[in-house]
């Protein structure tokens, strides 16, 4: 059996283990994951909009987690896609509008709520600076900044500004997808970081396919990963390949072990969006979650917070 193969069945191994094999009762921890607002809470307002802070921070979200991009005048915005198409009712690259005309356009036009209608289209909210947003969030509260336009250097620059300014940095902690951020910042010395994506999946891969536990390469870095994820694994043939899809559930009992051998790491499960799923994060003992919605998972939180936590009975999942 190749080693793409036995990829297969040990990730879905993996999977079914996670969602069935709860962790032992007297490992219950006593404190319930911080709910971290997904680009503000993208399912509750329009994402990455000072309404949708607004609104995360009255339905009682510990932290941001916001999408920095970088407007033509060089200023740090607030939004993720590619195009504006996509939120707004604008169109092209964030990267070729400036900060006022990004801020007069609505970015949510193509928000919807569960019975399909637009409210936004008669109530606009523009899109926000950076600036604006550290403003109207209370200093108490976390923020984590993912970095999402290229080149990393401009906008690396442009956001380490904003935050000595503001004199952010003790509140903020910076996260990408792409390495070029790590070395970005890496003439800030006061910057806190993200443990590298490309670290913490190879870490977590290591554990369920190898069962091999490497200690942490940036000790009390932060790590963040996906709750569960879709992986395609490509088995290699003599004549052609096979492919698998694979929904793989990457925070699990082992997993977790191997992160805890150092203390100091918060570990962050990205994509928890019910009540089940929040429980079996809960019984893992990760420090923080992060949701698309907290008016769905704070109540969850809540409930699960007046009578202890029996993490020896199956999840409902």
């Amino acid at each position: 059996m190749n080693r793409t193969f036995r990829m297969v069945l040990t990730l879905l191994a993996g999977a079914a283990l996670a969602s069935c094999q709860p962790v032992r009762p007297d490992a219950a921890p006593t404190q319930l994951p911080r709910i971290v607002a997904h680009r503000g809470g993208a399912a509750d307002a329009p994402e990455n909009t000072l309404e949708a802070i607004r609104l995360a921070l009255s339905h009682g979200a510990d932290a941001m987690w916001l999408t920095v991009q970088l407007s033509s005048d060089g200023i740090p915005v607030l939004y993720r896609p590619a195009d504006l198409s996509a939120q707004t009712n604008g169109h092209g690259p964030v990267a070729q509008a400036t900060a006022t005309q990004l801020a007069a356009l609505n970015a949510g036009w193509q928000f919807h709520d569960a019975h399909g209608d637009y409210p936004y289209r008669q109530h606009a909210v523009g899109v926000p600076s950076l600036r604006d947003a550290l403003r109207a969030i209370p200093p108490g509260v976390p923020v984590f900044l993912d970095m999402k336009a290229l080149p990393a250097a401009p906008q690396a620059e442009a956001v380490a500004r904003v935050l000595t300014e503001e004199q952010a940095w003790s509140r903020v902690t910076l996260y990408s997808t792409d390495a070029a951020y790590q070395a970005a910042f890496a003439r800030h010395p006061q910057a806190r970081l993200f443990e590298p994506r490309d670290t913490t999946r190879q870490r977590l891969l290591d554990v369920l396919l190898e069962n091999r536990c490497d200690g942490a390469p940036i000790p009390r870095a932060p790590a963040a990963f996906e709750w569960r994820r879709d992986v395609t694994v490509t088995e290699a043939f003599t004549l052609g390949e096979g492919r698998t899809k694979v929904s793989a559930t990457f925070w699990t009992p082992a997993t977790v072990a191997c992160f805890r051998q150092q203390t100091g790491q918060d570990l962050m499960a990205i994509g928890v969006n019910d009540a089940p799923t929040y429980r079996d994060a809960a019984c893992l003992g990760l420090d923080a979650v992060l949701t698309d919605s907290p008016a769905a998972l704070v109540p969850v939180r809540e409930a699960l917070s007046k009578r202890p936590l029996r993490c020896d009975a199956p999840s409902s999942r």
